[in-house]
């Protein structure tokens, strides 16, 4: 008997069940953080993904749980109480009517939790992806766009999403394309024009999500839309909060577009904006845990307010294994975020030539003439925006090793988007 299980890799903790162990129903083990089937039972033995699942040293403590697991489930018969025929040995009449009630009670709880099981199954379960890549293209441009300013955007936008896929093939195995609520859990949906975008933080996000309001009709202008509204009033839908057939229709009908950065601007912005700035969400969750573990002889006031993070340590939680505390989407890797090599994108767009791509993709879709990306400044507008050149002088508090290693973290991410070395030691 195969009980060998491992931890679930986007949260480091061992998934917890879907079901509450008494209902001894349930064969699958459900992470509850990352939102991914990770481990299934299988002819009464343990059967976990590789996607969701990475090594650990918690084995002894994990296989006790496994074995446990595997001891409920095999307790359950192999089919439903109500299917096994009655036996009634005795010939009174009110032990009869008793015996029946018993079993209509059973039929009704078990299908009350078969009921159960199907909700999740048809909200939770894997949306298989055809291999033919996606159904929607970019919108045939004419044949005087195809000889004024749009064709070379156009040839941009081939080359792109050519090279993506080319890296998928060569990095990633297997040839099954399997897509859960979690993969999609950053998408956001404009049904209007029917279109999917991928949010990936400190890369245009806030404006794009003004500029997805106003062509859904909830506002008339970006610049009439603050930064709380954008980010905290859920006025866009998730595409993870729609239904199994709802997700499959939009990801084979809807023009699906993800805008990237290079990632070390990326990170040094992310760092800028949530510790180099007043923050009551970033500095007592991470600032603390970081100066707690990475910083000799903290005082007790960075101890507890966990303000004043340098970048060197923040780094070295980035690359730590067994970091204090998780990852962030700030700084989480474009691959993981929007899982482009399950996702078939329509559009890859890049913050470095934001004005062109957005443009061209607000023509493609066809939305109001009046209607441009805005340029201004979300947050902070007084200081300048992190540029390479702000960003080599954060990286040069960093030993080499450390730069490499940083490099070697956001590789996928480099090789994916077509983004050259940010240094010259870099191998």
């Amino acid at each position: 008997m195969n009980t060998q299980i491992t931890l679930c890799a986007l949260t480091l903790r061992l998934p917890e069940r879907c079901f509450d162990l008494s209902d001894k129903m349930s064969d699958v083990l459900f992470c509850v953080s990352c939102k991914l089937l990770c481990c299934r039972i299988l002819n009464n033995s343990l059967f976990c993904s590789q996607d969701c699942t990475s090594s650990n040293q918690y084995g002894t403590s994990i296989e006790a749980a496994a074995k446990q697991l595997l001891n409920i489930n095999q307790d359950v018969p192999l089919y439903p109480p109500y299917q096994h025929p009655a036996s009634l040995h005795s010939a009174s009449r009110r032990h009869k009517k008793t015996i029946f009630l018993r079993r209509d009670n059973t039929i009704y709880a078990e299908k009350k939790i078969l009921k159960k099981r199907k909700h999740f199954l048809l909200k939770e379960t894997p949306i298989l992806m055809p291999l033919n890549g996606s159904a929607v293209d970019l919108m045939p441009l004419d044949y005087e766009d195809l000889n004024g300013k749009w064709r070379k955007l156009y040839e941009v936008q081939r080359q792109r999403k050519k090279l993506m896929h080319d890296i998928c093939l060569k990095y990633k195995s297997g040839s099954r394309r399997i897509i859960t609520p979690y993969h999609v859990s950053r998408i956001f949906v404009e049904d209007k024009h029917k279109i999917l975008y991928c949010e990936v933080p400190k890369a245009g996000c806030s404006n794009w999500k003004r500029v997805l309001m106003v062509l859904n009709g909830l506002a008339s202008s970006t610049k009439d839309i603050p930064h709380n509204t954008v980010h905290y009033g859920n006025y866009l839908k998730r595409l993870d909060s729609f239904d199994r057939k709802g997700i499959f229709n939009r990801l084979n009908t809807y023009k699906k577009m993800i805008f990237v950065r290079q990632p070390f601007e990326r990170l040094v912005s992310a760092f800028r904006d949530k510790f180099e700035h007043a923050n009551n969400y970033y500095h007592p969750v991470f600032g603390k845990a970081i100066i707690s573990k990475y910083r000799r002889n903290a005082t007790r006031e960075a101890l507890r307010t966990g303000s004043g993070v340098q970048f060197k340590e923040f780094i070295q939680y980035l690359l730590d294994v067994h970091r204090p505390v998780g990852m962030d989407i700030h700084w989480d890797h474009v691959s993981k975020l929007c899982s482009p090599c399950l996702i078939d994108y329509d559009f890859i767009g890049k913050f470095e030539s934001m004005e062109d791509d957005a443009n061209f993709l607000l023509h493609l879709i066809g939305a109001p003439e009046n209607l441009t990306f805005p340029s201004f400044k979300d947050r902070h507008s007084n200081e300048e925006r992190t540029t390479s050149k702000i960003t080599q002088q954060y990286f040069a508090q960093l030993s080499p090793l450390e730069r490499q290693r940083t490099y070697d973290f956001y590789y996928m991410d480099y090789q994916m988007f077509n983004y050259s070395k940010p240094f010259e030691d870099l191998y």
